[in-house]
This record gives structure tokens, sequence and C-alpha cells, in this order.
């Protein structure tokens, strides 16, 4: 089992009507990728996508993946395209959920948005996740 440092929380940038299907196919097409972004993809009523095994490594953030574990919620911009916390509160509680149980399998790992690792300029997640789930 490989050592997993953080956890972290990504939004899609897209709007909430994006589908798993199409954010799939977008990442196998346009980028190239062999493996998906997130281990995890929440739609907007809650429902979680599993992608990749916990055991496997992402493309979630270019550098730092071989020790993370990546979660993104469906949506995460306005209409203009602009960031936006879009959150619905079943996507807020099934987030809860999980990054409460990689939590308690990863003690020691840091929760954090993908926005606050080093160089990074995206505003991903469109929210402070760090923040948020600084009492897990």
């Amino acid at each position: 089992m490989r050592q997993i440092t953080h956890l972290v929380v990504h939004c899609t940038a897209t709007p909430q009507t994006a589908t798993v299907a199409g954010i799939l196919n977008y990442w196998k097409t346009e980028l190239g990728w062999k493996n998906p972004g997130y281990h995890i993809l929440i739609s907007p009523d809650g429902r979680s996508t599993r992608l990749l095994a916990d055991e496997l490594v992402s493309n979630g953030v270019a550098g730092h993946n071989a020790r993370s574990l990546h979660v993104s919620y469906i949506g995460g911009v306005d209409s203009q395209g602009h960031a936006k916390d879009t959150r619905t509160a079943a996507q807020k509680a099934e987030l809860l959920r999980i990054l409460t149980r990689w939590r308690q399998a990863h003690p020691g790992a840091i929760i954090q948005g993908h926005r606050n690792f080093p160089g990074v300029t995206k505003a991903c997640p469109s929210f402070d996740a760090r923040a948020e789930y600084a009492r897990l």
C-alpha cells in the first residue's frame, strides 16, 4: 500500500450539468491521460462514482500524485466560467463522508484544495478546503 500524505479536494471547473462520461472522455481524448484525474467524482445529487482504486495513482496534481488521493465535485464555476463554489448540500455531505473515511485510513494526511499546492494558479476547488475540513 502506498503512503498517502495528501487528501486533495477538486472541482471539475464545469457546469453542474457535466456528466461523468463527458469528463472521462475529455481526459482521454483531449488530454491523452491513461488514468483519470480523481479517484472519486461526486455528482450534484451527491452520488459518488469511483473512477480509480485508492491504490492507483491518478492525474490530480502534477508532481504530487504518487502520495495523494483525489476527490472532486462536478461544478465549481458560475455561468460565465468564473470560479464559484457551486456545491450542492448533497455534494458537501458526500465530500465530508469521503474525506472522513480517508482521514481515518490516513490519519497523518493533509486535507487541502488543488489550489493549495506550490505553483498552482487554479482556483480549484473554488472554496477553502483547508479551512472547511480543518477539524477532520
